[in-house]
């Protein structure tokens, strides 16, 4: 990884240049060029195979880059472990809840904010009398509106519940990017509609990216569309922009959208 080229005064919170990934001879991302600012929540929608939660293991740090450039708040990243990643204010969920099964929601919230709170591999040190961490993870129980469900396991909780508590764990160490891959995955239309209320709440004045297969979802929550086919960032815009955009209707939108439109009517 190039730091010299790092430029810590970027106005953008995530920049991909040229960023190529290769398996083998399968080029998977081609080239992709995006640069989200500080505060935008940034929706990725594409075809299957298109690339998506390839570009979020790159984002990451799950996968190295063939070639390109990564930049974090303006400083290379393309290279670097996900824990370091993470500590430089980048935090990312998955499609599968990351949970630990056996422990309270205020457990769990607990575990997470430790680390960024300063206290690390603190083994001497009682949770109980950690003050600050206890405030810090009671607040974020409120926050994704589990605080009835304070001492409940995680392995208890309903599906939405779970995927609220990833969402606490995502934001517990106060990243100011959070990536989001399919949040609303197998949710009802109720639990998607109060989900996406929430996502909002907790990520108030921090950059997002979402990957998400839901049109309803992408369109209710999202200030810009990345559009990826092939590898490729076809479109970068505004969702209006984007839905007009002919060359996504003939690539992606447009089929998706009957799609979900027949669905809808039961055909």
């Amino acid at each position: 990884m190039n730091t010299a080229a790092s430029n810590s005064t970027s106005p953008y919170a995530i920049e991909l240049k040229d960023l190529r990934k290769s398996f083998g001879k399968t080029e998977i991302i081609r080239g992709t060029n995006l640069a989200v600012k500080p505060g935008e929540r940034v929706a990725i929608i594409g075809p299957n195979g298109a690339g998506k939660s390839t570009l979020f293991n790159l984002i990451s740090g799950r996968f190295g880059a063939t070639s390109g450039e990564i930049l974090l708040g303006g400083k290379r990243i393309d290279g670097l472990p996900p824990y370091e990643i993470n500590r430089m204010g980048l935090a990312r969920s998955f499609q599968i809840s990351n949970l630990f099964g056996r422990l309270s929601v205020f457990e769990n919230l607990r575990c997470g904010v430790l680390w960024s709170m300063g206290y690390k591999y603190a083994f001497w040190k009682f949770l109980s009398n950690l003050k600050d961490a206890n405030d810090r993870a009671e607040e974020l129980m409120r926050m994704i509106k589990l605080e009835r469900k304070h001492d409940t396991l995680a392995m208890n909780l309903t599906y939405a519940e779970q995927r609220a508590l990833e969402i606490g764990i995502t934001i517990a160490g106060g990243a100011s990017v959070i990536l989001l891959d399919e949040p609303t995955a197998g949710m009802s239309k109720s639990e998607t509609s109060r989900f996406i209320d929430l996502i909002r709440e907790v990520t108030v004045g921090k950059t997002l990216l979402t990957v998400e297969h839901d049109m309803g979802v992408v369109f209710g929550l999202a200030d810009k569309i990345a559009v990826l086919v092939y590898g490729e960032v076809i479109a970068f815009d505004y969702p209006d922009a984007v839905r007009a955009n002919a060359r996504v209707q003939e690539a992606y939108l447009g089929s998706v959208l009957a799609d979900q439109q027949a669905a809808e009517a039961g055909v």
